[in-house]
Parts: structure tokens; sequence; C-alpha cells
């Protein structure tokens, strides 16, 4: 006795393409201001420029398997609408808190589960490395600079000095007997970084069958640049410190980057070379495993028309709930506690002003200790009605702005707890690491949103998207609070200051703003 064979419906003719191509266009349209925005940042930013190869390489990919996508059976998943659903609801809490990372994986994510839900397992395997290379081209990899400088700068010190040259280093500057150094974005190797991973792992898929092969080629193209990356930078230091700053300097500093950069990456690509296999025949096609061609079309229709209602739905929503208030913000900052005294605020020379210019509100008061006139400044950033451009957690906000022209870097970073709250801190200098008695401030930071404080961009975006899907509003503040450190003072002894005024001022402040939210 023989078990029959249930008939399956092969991804042709055109026709079945169809719902596919009709809900990825519903998707782009309703979503076509997230997929503008990715589009800006790519254009912006020279960090994610690649990512303009990516969907023709994808189209050009999914092409090249169209021979294996002609035998492909279709079978149409409907319970992973599921994880459609869920990436909706990525979309909406990223727009509420307009985060653009969030919102534009989310649109990847749906791009991608088109084919899995609509197509099934069989296509889905045929189309694997395609519609995972299309996450490159969601512009994230930013939260990786402030590391990778911080890596960079630790290599790049460590190797001066086993060259035998003196280094003093604060933070991310460092100087050496013929002049000073500073570790900076451009620095950092994340563009090496995601370059060389996005066509490591194209090139271990074009070159290789085997699956390990494939995964220790992507590692590879991982660690790779980053160790290229730091000896990069060893050897431009080094260079300008032989000839005297005559050479790697300026333009010359990046240009000799982008050019070791691509030596490494060519002999990376040479070396992987010697082991490419063949690429594997196409399967022969089994007998009585095509259907008629409307078996499956119903099944097709039905999962994507679901689909695009979730997709409306998801819209709907968030028209509903994006109605900006309107109203500005009124704040005003706690009068002084029993032994302190309210004075004006501090000001630095040169000048610092935190980098959080889009604020509703900047407000700043000094407390004088009338014990020993030791002032502390608070300053504080009111947020109300944010969108993409003003909003309180973006990666242009800041202590200081990162510009040469900005005059102020931050030496160094860390955090402590006072009255039981937690707070980032930092150490911020004027001018170059190589001047000397150059002001210093050390400065205290956290979050308030609706009530709570935390110290975590990501918590604090979570906060803002909970609230609003809750119908409570997106006020949030930061509030920073700093002081000059003398020459030679150990940043204890302001730290010591500024937790007497935590102690003191804390409860004024979290009431002092929540008595400005209830005033929406």
């Amino acid at each position: 006795m023989t078990t029959a064979t249930l008939p399956v419906t092969p991804l042709v003719p055109w026709a079945r393409l169809a719902p596919g191509l009709l809900l990825l266009a519903v998707l782009l349209l309703l979503f076509r201001d997230t997929a503008q925005a990715m589009v800006t940042i790519w254009v912006r930013s020279e960090t994610f420029t690649h990512c303009f190869l990516v969907p023709p390489i994808v189209v050009w990919l999914i092409w090249r398997a169209r021979g294996r996508l002609a035998l492909a059976p279709v079978r149409p998943v409907p319970w992973l609408l599921v994880l459609w659903g869920g990436a909706c609801l990525l979309w909406l809490l990223g727009e509420l808190a307009s985060v653009n990372a969030a919102t534009q994986l989310a649109l990847v994510s749906l791009i991608v589960l088109i084919v899995p839900a609509v197509y099934g397992a069989a296509v889905t395997r045929v189309l694997a490395f395609p519609l995972l290379f299309l996450f490159f081209a969601v512009p994230v990899g930013e939260f990786m600079v402030q590391p990778m400088m911080d890596w960079t700068a630790d290599f790049t010190i460590a190797a001066l000095q086993a060259s035998g040259l003196p280094v003093y280093r604060e933070g991310l500057q460092f100087v050496i007997p013929s002049g000073s150094w500073s570790v900076v974005e451009a620095c950092s190797g994340v563009r090496y970084l995601i370059a060389s991973f996005m066509v490591g792992t194209l090139f271990a898929y074009l070159n290789y069958n085997s699956l390990r092969r494939r995964l220790v080629f992507a590692a590879v193209s991982l660690a790779v640049p980053v160790l290229a990356n730091w000896l990069r930078a060893y050897m431009i230091v080094m260079l300008g410190h032989l000839s005297g700053n005559e050479i790697a300097t300026g333009v010359d500093h990046l240009v000799y980057g982008w050019v070791f950069f691509g030596i490494v990456i060519g002999v990376m690509f040479m070396i992987g070379a010697r082991w490419s296999e063949p690429e594997l025949p196409l399967p022969a096609p089994r007998a009585g495993a095509v259907a008629a061609p409307g078996a499956a079309g119903a099944s097709l229709w039905r999962v994507a028309l679901v689909a695009m209602l979730l997709v409306a739905g998801t819209q709907g929503l968030m028209w509903r709930l994006d109605q900006p208030l309107g109203k500005a913000p009124v704040l005003a900052l706690p009068a002084a506690a029993p032994g302190w005294a309210g004075t004006a605020a501090y000001q630095a020379s040169p000048e610092w002003r935190p980098n959080f210019k889009t604020a509703n509100l900047q407000l700043a008061q000094g407390y004088r200790r009338l014990a020993d006139g030791a002032t502390v400044t608070a300053w504080v950033g009111y947020y109300r009605d944010q969108n993409y451009q003003r909003k309180l957690i973006t990666s242009t906000n800041g202590l200081v702005d990162g510009s040469p022209e900005a005059g102020w870097s931050q030496a160094a970073r860390g955090g402590t707890t006072a009255a039981g709250t937690a707070l980032r801190t930092a150490v911020l200098r004027a001018a170059d690491v190589s001047s000397v008695g150059a002001p210093r401030l050390r400065v205290w930071q956290l979050y308030w949103v609706a009530g709570r404080t935390t110290t975590s961009d990501v918590q604090a975006k979570l906060l803002l998207a909970v609230n609003r899907l809750l119908g409570r509003g997106d006020d949030a503040a930061v509030l920073l609070l700093y002081l000059p450190l003398a020459p030679g003072v150990p940043t204890e002894a302001a730290d010591a200051l500024l937790a007497e005024h935590v102690q003191a001022h804390l409860p004024a402040f979290r009431q002092a703003l929540q008595a400005a939210q209830a005033g929406r």
C-alpha cells in the first residue's frame, strides 16, 4: 500500500507572485515615511552609503535563484502572521518613541516576512540569504562608535608605549613628544566594520556551499576590520611622529586609512578564494509534485489580505495616538533647600552649553552651599510633543556636540549612585589635551520620563513608547548637575558635593517635573 503525495504549487507562473507583490506595494505605500527616512540616512551619512547597493544586490540574488524558485513548492504559512503582527508592534513602538532604528528594522522585517508567510518554507529556503542580506539596508551600527573609539585608543596607546614613546592620555585624547592626537568618530572603524561584514557575507555566500565555511568567513570579515583599524590608527600616529607631522595628517589621515583598509580586505578575499567551492547543480524536479495553477491561489490571497489589514490597522492606531498636545510646558526649578541658597548658574570659560538644543525648555539655576560657598549648577532640558526632529534621546544629543569648533571634549565617563538614584558621570575639558590649565567640569546626568528616572537610553525610549501607547503623553527631561574642577583637585571632592546636592534637591526636582507634566 502506498501513501499518496499531495500536490504542491510552484512559485511560477507570474500569477503566483501577485499576492506578495501587492502586499509589498501596500506595505511600502503605508510605511513610505519610514522608507524615505531610511534612504535619507543613506544619503546623509557616509557610514551607510553602502546601503544603496543592498536592494539591487538582493534583486540580482533573487534573479540568480530563479531556476530553484521554479521548482520550489508554494505552501502559505498563516501562523507566521503572528510574527507579522509582532513586527507591526515593533514599528508602532519605534514610531511612538521616534526611534529610526526600530521602525526601519520593523519595515525590513515585514518585507522579509512576506516570503515565508505567503509562499512558505520551500521558497524561503531558496531565498534565505537574499532575505537576510536585506537587513544590511537598515542603517544601524552607530551604537558601536563609542566602544570602538575606546578600543582604538586603548590599542594605539598600548602600541605606542610598546614602541618606546611616552604617552599622556586623557579620555580619547593623548599627547606624545611630537604632538597631540585625538580619536574621533572617523577613527572608530565602524565604517570599515559594516562594509567588510556586508561584502564578506556576500563573498561567502557566492563562493562556498558549506554553512561552516560561510560562517567562518563571515566571522573573519568581522574580526579583520577591527584589527586592521587598530593597526591603521597606530601606523598613522607613528608616520606623523617619524615625519615631524608632515605626512599622515589632515586629509592624508583618511586617505591612508582607506587605502590600508582596501589592501587588507583585498588580501582577505584572495585568501578566502583558495577554498572556493563549485556551485551546486539544480535538483531534479520530483514527479507528481506540481499541482494545478489555481490550487493554492486562494490561500495566498487570504494570507496577503490579512497581512494588509494588520498593516492598515497599525497605521490607523498610530494616527489616533499621534495627536500632539501643542501646549508649551511650564516649569519652575525648585528653590534651594535648607543650607543652600539660589544663585546664578556657573558660566565656564570658554562657555559650555549642553548639546540638547531642541528642548522645548532649557533652564539653569545655581545652588550655593552656605557652609563654604561651593556652587552646583542644575540644568534642565524639558521635552514635549517629541518627533524625529525634536526628541530627548538621539545620537546628536549629549554633553558635547563633538565638533572641533565646540571647544569642549569629554575626557571621562562613568556612573554613580546618590540618594538611591543611578546617575551618569563625566568629566568635560575645554580645548585640547595639550593645553595647560584648561577649564574642567564634573557633570552628573539622568533622564526623567513620566515620573521615573533612568540613565539608560534604551529604558528611556521604552518608557516614552509605553507612556504614549497608554495615552500618558511624552513629557521627558534631562537633568544635568555640574561644577568646575579646580586644578589638581580629585573628582571625589566634587562628587561628594554633588551627592549632597542630590540628597537635598532631587525630590524637589521630581516634584517640579511632575507639576510641569500635570499642567499639560
